[in-house]
C-alpha cells in the first residue's frame, strides 16, 4: 500500500504561522483577564473561538504574506525554498516526525 504522509513547505509554514499567530492571540487574550474576573466568561471564550478561526484563515494564506512583504523578493525566495525544501528539510523533518514509523 501507499504511505502518503503529505505535507511540505505550504504544511510547515501552516504549521508555523498558525502557532505563532495562536501565541499572539493568547498574549492578547491574556491581557483581557479581566473579562473573566468581571463575570463575562462566554465573551472570553466566544473572542478566543473568533480569534483561533481567524488564525486558522490568515494561517491558510501564509504565502501571501511572504509574496506582498518584500515584492520581488519575497515570490523568488518562496519559489526557491518551495524548490528546495524536498530537496533538503522534507527527510529530517519526517523523521522527528515519524521517527516510530520506517521512513523510505
Amino acid at each position: 500500500m501507499w504511505n502518503v504522509r503529505g505535507g511540505g513547505l505550504y504544511a510547515c509554514g501552516f504549521a508555523v504561522t498558525f502557532l505563532w499567530l495562536e501565541a499572539i492571540s493568547f498574549i492578547e487574550d491574556f491581557k483581557e483577564i479581566g473579562l473573566l474576573l468581571d463575570g463575562q466568561i462566554f465573551q472570553f471564550i466566544l473572542n478566543f473561538i473568533i480569534d483561533s478561526f481567524q488564525n486558522t484563515l490568515q494561517a491558510f494564506m501564509w504565502p501571501v504574506d511572504i509574496v506582498q512583504a518584500v515584492p520581488p523578493f519575497g515570490a523568488i525566495g518562496l519559489g526557491v525554498a518551495f524548490w528546495l525544501f524536498p530537496i533538503y528539510a522534507k527527510k529530517p523533518i519526517e523523521a522527528w516526525l515519524f521517527d516510530d514509523q520506517k521512513t523510505k
